[in-house]
């Protein structure tokens, strides 16, 4: 297997041509993870991937082109080590970084007062203070790299909160208040950072939604799709992007008339 050499030893790598951009993106395994993954070797990049699942990022770099030096890194983001050892990696292997794909993220669904404190708390250090400190120890590098961008891939459910989904949906309601602000905080530092909200995806973790999916007639795209659509906005140099169709006109409508989105969801009285 490909492997850029992790182990932190020897003096950082210097000489990187400057057109060739250096890519880190978090839940790289499967999924919308591994579409941005496989496109950004696509053009060119050169891309590192980590996750927990240390085999399903080996399949992922197995898939990239050789151009793309594949990094490998087996972590959990919401480890401080973990997190302290991909900035050290990344410093030694490239010395800056020109993206950042905040997409790792879990699904957790239930009626709210079923939700046990380790299954909320287990879901914000994964889908917000993870994210959030990952990009404050990476700063560095994206400073060394400006312009540069942090996405963060966050769902439709932070603008529209679903019953049953109510954790995850503060998850991302967070995730979306944390790009706007970080926005506006490193605007003047060259770092840009673009919101993403798909809709349900066909991944492993569609399974949380499939009674919802069900009930509603909710569309699902393929990772593939989404993550095309993600890569158009970094190309464009946009703040957020959502997913064509219904969706959009749902977040306008829930921005402007929130009654009319509660009277459309909200549960009838048990």
């Amino acid at each position: 297997m490909r492997r850029e050499d992790m182990s932190g030893q020897g003096a950082p790598r210097t000489g990187l041509p400057r057109e060739v951009k250096c890519v880190l993106v978090t839940g790289g395994g499967s999924g919308i993870g591994r579409a941005l993954a496989l496109e950004a070797g696509r053009r060119g990049m050169f891309v590192a991937v980590c996750g927990r699942r240390a085999a399903a990022l080996e399949e992922t770099a197995a898939a990239l082109p050789p151009s793309a030096r594949p990094i490998v890194i087996p972590a959990d983001l919401t480890r401080a080590e973990d997190r302290a050892r991909i900035a050290a990696g990344l410093k030694q292997a490239w010395g800056r970084l020109d993206l950042l794909f905040n997409n790792a993220g879990r699904v957790d669904g239930g009626d709210m007062e079923e939700m046990a404190d380790a299954v909320l708390e287990n879901l914000f250090r994964t889908n917000v203070i993870a994210p959030m400190a990952l990009t404050r120890d990476l700063a560095p590098l994206l400073a060394a790299a400006r312009p540069s961008r942090v996405v963060n891939v966050g769902s439709v459910f932070g603008d529209i909160a679903y019953p049953g989904f109510a954790a995850y949906s503060a998850s991302k309601f967070a995730l979306r208040g944390y790009s706007s602000a970080l926005r506006r905080e490193w605007k003047g530092r060259g770092i840009a950072v673009t919101y993403a909200a798909p809709r349900a995806t066909q991944t492993d973790a569609a399974a949380a939604f499939s009674d919802l999916i069900a009930r509603t007639g909710m569309r699902l795209d393929t990772p593939e799709k989404v993550a095309a659509h993600i890569w158009r906005a970094v190309d464009a140099g946009r703040d957020a992007v959502y997913p064509a169709g219904p969706e959009r006109l749902f977040v306008l409508l829930q921005r402007l008339f929130p009654k009319l989105i509660d009277r459309s969801l909200a549960r009838s009285g048990t």
